[in-house]
């Protein structure tokens, strides 16, 4: 039952903010509002499901720790300090033409089915029977450790872009990944597997959200964006750091 109304709250809140973006002709927020959906939804499940109150405590501790944050990120650096809508929603405006409100409307409603499907996550690593032991623990460490991980990659990022606009970040964690922060992204995702040890559909975390982050939301059109603006400079990046995983830069 918890979970039905965990996806009805989640698509109201998608609905109101597909009826706002009809007005102010921008979607930027619903990247922001899914993040948050997440750390509620954890909240709730730790309140009003089964196991032990103490693991399901631990999870919605780490769950809305990284929601939140990452919610409050977007919001002040997308949503708050940007006029305009954010380039992959406008592109998406743009090809739907006078039916965008139309496919907006269900795209709103995909990302409240993603959040929903994410969040079983949660609910699945809560439900672990037996007490607390050195898995809860090592959970824990992860899942802070990737908090951590995505803030200082944000803030250097931001940093960056302050004092050198225009040019490829190449600065701490930048330069041995392109991508640091979906990195930690994806490395969160595996707290929730190891709380849950031995429920393995858990694995399909970090398993999906390698997919949406290759395929779907996140590299691709990074990468794409980065072209565009920063052409060559963004090309010898290329060549010499990988991709997600940090390394070593090539010479």
């Amino acid at each position: 039952m918890i979970l039905l109304w965990g996806w009805l709250g989640t698509a109201a809140l998608m609905a109101a903010l597909w009826w706002r973006q009809c007005t102010t002709r921008n979607a930027t927020s619903v990247d922001a509002a899914w993040a948050l959906a997440l750390g509620v939804l954890a909240i709730a499940y730790a309140l009003f499901t089964d196991g032990l109150p103490a693991r399901r405590a631990i999870v919605a501790g780490v769950a809305s720790t990284w929601a939140f944050r990452l919610g409050g990120f977007l919001l002040a650096a997308r949503v708050r300090k940007e006029d305009k809508e954010d380039g992959r929603y406008a592109a998406m405006r743009a090809a739907w033409g006078a039916s965008a409100n139309k496919w907006f409307f269900f795209f709103y409603q995909g990302q409240a089915a993603v959040a929903l499907l994410f969040s079983l996550f949660f609910w699945l690593a809560m439900r672990r029977a037996g007490p607390l032991d050195v898995w809860d623990g090592i959970g824990v460490l992860v899942g802070l450790a990737a908090i951590a991980g995505e803030m200082i990659a944000d803030g250097q990022l931001a940093r960056w872009r302050h004092l050198h606009p225009g040019k490829t970040c190449r600065a701490g964690l930048w330069r041995f990944s392109r991508h640091p922060n979906y990195f930690f992204e994806w490395v969160h995702w595996w707290a929730y597997v190891l709380i849950g040890m031995g429920i393995w559909w858990t694995l399909l975390g970090p398993a999906l959200m390698l997919v949406f982050l290759f395929r779907l939301t996140g590299i691709p059109y990074t990468e794409k964006q980065a072209l565009k603006s920063r052409g060559e400079d963004y090309e010898r990046y290329q060549r010499t750091t990988s991709v997600f995983f940090p390394w070593f830069p090539k010479q």
